[in-house]
């Protein structure tokens, strides 16, 4: 029982902190790029409201990305603390997998982005642009190598298991593991949404409060045609994702279908997808289901009649939990689809001549804000409970992974993270919402309207950005040096 009781909070833990860490790096990944387009276009137009963009989202990526960096402290110490022994089986490729993402992401990003940060009136336009673009490819690399590191936990390949812990012998197989391509360009899309939502809704809360300068209004725009191009490409790549899920790690599949087999569906009737209804895992069936018929069998088999593994098919001891696969996959599914509604609206409101002033879709955009974090923990809950039991898929059971900690230890390291996170990030989140609040400081006069990297402009401490009053925040003040 205590054995049980400790593998749960363990699990727990690390659910907890994992799911607190995912949120930062998705806006580092999406508003790293979104910088180096903001600068892109400002040298190439010369439109300063790029620029003023460039100023205020910098300031929300410098808080952003500290409160990533330390979140992730944590995730590195937990291997070797709460999951000894599978650091101790498979840490000859995770631990270099990991090294690699600071030597070739942590340290580019941490070259320039001083530079990016603090440089607009010490360095040239282009050094300035660089570092930024720099900056942006950094988080890139870095999703690269957590990613290929997660993915080989999903479909490990590329190893041998010599005195029982796994030794690498084709670094290539390893990296580009099956399931790698999908993940990687998943991940990297959904942090792009995630963000393209936060500044939406952003520039809505603005608008909605007849805050229409013409920054607000173009990040409202540049977010919104976001959407309705590279939403409808994430649902292509999640359905390529989910066919290379059905051939790896069918249990999976099955647990998100809701779908048991057996006797369920005659044979020849196809596999129908059920939309709503409640997995019951001791009577092994789905009960309250809302099905459309055979719709499951032409998605994952691309046949009217198509067969797939039920969850019957599988031993007990290897089912995940099946309510949560099933619910976060509707979760992220759900939120999905409102994204693509969302770019569409978007659209048409564009051709009518009302995309800024319209209550309705300001609203919604102002509502689906976080859904595109929510959609990336739903989906990491979707692929990491359903993985289990295993930690390494086919080869580590997760309940052999887990240090021997006594079940009060965790407790007391959980609780503590519980505090101290929700102190700690709760404040950081809250400065960073203070940020949004304030909006863009719009340029004024004849040095602004034609200063750039290296001209005139002062940097700013991102920490000093927001004042106690309500005056311009983020706006260049005259200063005079010792």
């Amino acid at each position: 029982m205590s054995d049980a009781l400790a593998l749960d909070l363990a699990r727990l833990q690390f659910a907890f902190t994992i799911s607190f860490h995912i949120i930062f790096p998705a806006i580092t990944i999406g508003l790293a790029s979104y910088l180096a387009v903001l600068e892109g276009l400002w040298l190439y137009r010369k439109d300063t409201v790029y620029r003023d963009l460039y100023h205020f989202w910098s300031k929300v990526f410098a808080v952003n990305f500290g409160m990533g960096v330390v979140s992730g402290l944590v995730m590195a110490y937990q291997f070797g603390t709460n999951w000894s022994f599978f650091s101790e089986f498979a840490g000859s490729i995770t631990g270099p997998l990991l090294t690699y993402e600071v030597l070739t992401a942590f340290f580019l990003e941490a070259g320039f982005l001083g530079i990016m940060l603090f440089g607009w009136n010490r360095v040239g336009p282009g050094l300035h642009f660089f570092s930024t673009v720099v900056v942006a490819i950094g988080t890139l690399i870095s999703t690269f190598w957590i990613l290929a590191s997660n993915s080989w936990m999903q479909t490990p390949q590329g190893h041998e298991i010599i005195d029982g812990v796994v030794v690498p012998v084709n670094w290539f197989e390893v990296i580009f593991n099956p399931s790698f391509p999908y993940r990687l360009l998943h991940m990297s899309v959904a942090a792009f949404l995630a963000t393209a939502l936060f500044v939406g809704a952003s520039a809505a809360w603005h608008l909605l409060r007849r805050r229409d300068n013409p920054a607000v209004k173009k990040m409202f725009s540049m977010a919104m045609w976001m959407l309705i191009v590279v939403a409808p490409i994430q649902a292509l790549i999640g359905d390529a994702h989910g066919l290379n899920t059905l051939e790896h790690q069918p249990a999976k599949v099955a647990a998100m279908e809701g779908h048991w087999g057996g006797d369920e569906h005659a044979a020849g009737e196809g596999v129908p997808m059920i939309l709503f209804g409640w997995p019951d895992m001791e009577a092994e069936t789905t009960r309250f289901a809302v099905e459309i018929p055979r719709l499951a069998s032409l998605i994952l088999t691309h046949s009217w009649d198509g067969a797939i593994a039920g969850l019957k098919d599988f031993p007990a001891e290897d089912r995940p939990n099946v309510p949560v696969v099933f619910w976060s996959f509707r979760v992220m599914v759900g939120l999905g689809l409102l994204m693509i509604a969302l770019g569409g609206y978007a659209l048409w409101q564009r051709w009518r001549g009302r995309l800024y002033d319209h209550p309705w879709l300001l609203r919604f955009a102002l509502v689906m804000g976080p859904a595109g974090l929510v959609a990336i923990l739903a989906g990491w809950y979707t692929t990491e409970v359903g993985r289990q039991p295993w930690v390494v898929y086919g080869l580590l059971r997760t309940a052999d992974a887990v240090s021997p900690h006594p079940p009060g230890q965790l407790a007391l390291s959980l609780s503590l993270f519980v505090l101290v996170y929700l102190f700690v990030f709760g404040a950081g989140i809250a400065y960073m919402l203070r940020l949004v609040r304030k909006g863009p400081v719009i340029s004024e006069g004849e040095r602004e309207a034609h200063g750039g990297p290296g001209q005139y402009r002062q940097p700013m401490r991102p920490l000093s950005a927001v004042e106690d009053d309500d005056g311009d925040a983020g706006h260049p003040q005259p200063h005079t040096r010792s």
